[in-house]
């Protein structure tokens, strides 16, 4: 047995990274700002055509997403992304 664990790199709500010992539950892109499911479609497709994964980084919850200030996906939050979006319009901030 190893005395190694191994760790993972997140994100925390100050937009910067910490090791963790739990996998992220939410992925994200830190060009355009925008926090999704691990399985979201369009983050894997972008993953299969070879982009994306320089630029990808994990959150423990969607809250510390959100309060890094990530946006929802729109593929795979349609639901958020719309409250998001609505707040945006109305110049109101936007929270879970």
């Amino acid at each position: 047995m190893s005395d190694t664990m191994d760790t993972y790199i997140l994100l925390g709500a100050d937009g910067r990274p910490y090791r963790s010992p739990a996998k992220g539950k939410w992925g994200g892109h830190r060009g355009s700002k925008i926090y999704g499911r691990l399985d979201c479609p369009a983050a894997l497709r972008a993953i299969a055509r070879g982009g994306y994964v320089r630029h990808r980084v994990f959150f423990a919850d969607e809250a510390t997403a959100v309060a890094a200030g990530f946006r929802p996906c729109c593929a795979c939050c349609k639901d958020r992304y719309q409250q998001w979006k609505t707040a945006r319009e109305e110049g109101r901030a936007w929270t879970l």
